[in-house]
């Protein structure tokens, strides 16, 4: 017993003294805590003008490197200010989230419904903040919209394998720690933080009803430590998906605007897992294997929720520009919208079409699919490309959920899988479809606009389907 303590009490300081080296500020900060290093006349794509001999020269000159100074500041202050208020938005799809789910189950389980949806927004910001933030973004922490976080030092791990470099986790931004005590990089946390809480909510709908409180929080640290980061490394971070292109000459690599697989597919092939491990509620399936339906007990409140994550949606999307003077936030904007409608109608049209009456429910689902799906390609198609992607989920998720519930059954009690994972997978393969030409000009460091199959680059297509099919057996297997 007093090994045991002495053990413990080692254990215990040597945790302390970790903890206190990574939030102990530095005696002398390279970085830019209070913004007044963040935006500069350089922003604006050009140095400062150098003094003459010429007094009189000189006192344009420095009028001119003020008025930049002030012109670059302003540019960044508004790129900043953009990106919060889009996260904020995103953050609020947490209570989309939880009427959603509520309003799908049954009322005998709203405190635990509501309550993992409640406490996933803690769970998954502690930690996002501990370690899921330095393995997603440690090796790219420099957002040059955000002002390029000057003086943070970003570091990614790879290993160099077949004459290539495959680029695997960040290694800075532990604990948000004194080296990257930075306005941008705080900026970049934040925006960040709201999309991984948001993919940690959607495995709740799919084992809603039937998992233990205890077991959710496990689950809600896991997948925003690790899960989450480390494929979002791969897509976001500088990872090796990213670098598909300049590698392996494969379109611009695996592109992602805002998140069908990064978000929404992560999501929903963990919610997929879940749901089989965890098996289905009592009552679901008969003993001769007949579907028994289990209805939701509040469809109003399931409405508003849709509601909520459609509005929500608006910051998710436009927000993935984190430049407020993008002027394709006016496209990505609208597209999102179009493929929504465009999923709520088709969901429609196909109920009719099968002799159905129209299902709320399934018409929600609908919405969401068509959303989920314009995730990735927003910026990067037309609308009507948009809405065609925004179709073809609205019938995809109906399809989906009734194969998962009747042929494989699998208790999903809000088709999360057929929502997130099934429709993710379709938005980033779409983008390698529809991707028309007209945006993208050095994404992932490749020349030239992103071009999908259909507007004449295969390439970006196999690029898509590799970061798909990585996605799928990546997340799957590790939940």
């Amino acid at each position: 017993m007093q090994r045991l303590t002495i053990h413990s009490r080692l254990f215990f300081t040597a945790a302390l003294g970790a903890l206190l080296f990574f939030l102990t500020p530095s005696v002398s900060m390279a970085q830019d805590p209070t913004g007044a290093k963040t935006g500069t006349i350089k922003d604006l794509g050009i140095d400062t003008l150098a003094a003459t001999k010429d007094t009189s020269l000189n006192k344009v000159i420095a009028t001119v490197n003020t008025i930049g100074n002030a012109d670059g500041h302003n540019r960044i202050a508004t790129n900043i200010m953009w990106t919060l208020l889009a996260g904020f938005l995103v953050m609020f799809m947490q209570a989309g989230f939880a009427l959603v789910e509520t309003g799908f189950t049954q009322k005998k389980n709203v405190a635990h419904t509501m309550g993992m949806n409640f406490l996933v927004y803690a769970l998954g910001m502690f930690g996002f903040w501990i370690c899921g933030f330095a393995f997603m973004f440690g090796g790219g922490l420099n957002a040059a919209t955000l002002g390029g976080a000057p003086g943070v030092i970003p570091n990614e791990y790879s290993v160099h394998m077949f004459g290539h470099d495959f680029k695997l986790l960040g290694t800075v931004g532990f604990f948000l720690n004194s080296k990257v005590y930075d306005v941008g990089v705080f900026t970049l946390f934040l925006f960040q933080m709201v999309f991984m809480d948001t993919t940690a909510t959607i495995p709740t709908g799919s084992m809603a009803e039937r998992w233990s409180f205890k077991s959710f929080l496990i689950f809600g640290l896991f997948i925003s430590m690790f899960v989450y980061p480390i494929y979002g490394n791969w897509v976001w971070g500088g990872g090796w998906l990213s670098t598909l292109g300049t590698e392996f000459h494969l379109g611009h690599g695996h592109v992602d605007f805002a998140g069908s697989s990064v978000v929404h597919m992560v999501g929903g092939m963990a919610a997929l897992a879940g749901a089989i491990v965890i098996g289905p509620r009592i009552g679901k399936y008969g003993p001769n294997g007949q579907v028994n339906t289990i209805p939701g007990h509040n469809i109003p409140m399931a409405i508003l929720g849709t509601f909520i994550l459609a509005f929500g949606w608006f910051g998710f999307n436009p927000g993935s520009t984190l430049a407020g003077q993008d002027y394709r936030i006016s496209v990505v904007a609208v597209n999102t919208m179009m493929a929504g409608t465009a999923g709520t109608l088709a969901a429609l049209v196909y109920m009719y079409a099968k002799g159905q009456k129209p299902d709320p429910g399934m018409l929600c689902n609908g919405l969401l699919a068509g959303l989920v799906a314009i995730t990735a390609p927003c910026a990067f198609v037309n609308s009507i490309g948009s809405v065609i992607i925004g179709g073809v989920a609205g019938i995809l998720v109906i399809l989906v959920y009734n194969f998962v519930d009747r042929k494989l059954k699998i208790d999903d009690p809000v088709g999360a899988f057929a929502v997130h994972g099934a429709n993710g997978a379709w938005g980033v393969l779409s983008l390698g479809l529809f991707a028309d030409g007209s945006y993208g000009d050095g994404w992932n460091g490749v020349a030239g606009p992103v071009k999908g199959l259909f507007y004449g680059d295969a390439s970006q297509f196999m690029a898509q389907l590799i970061g798909t099919l990585t996605c799928a057996i990546f997340v799957f297997t590790v939940m």
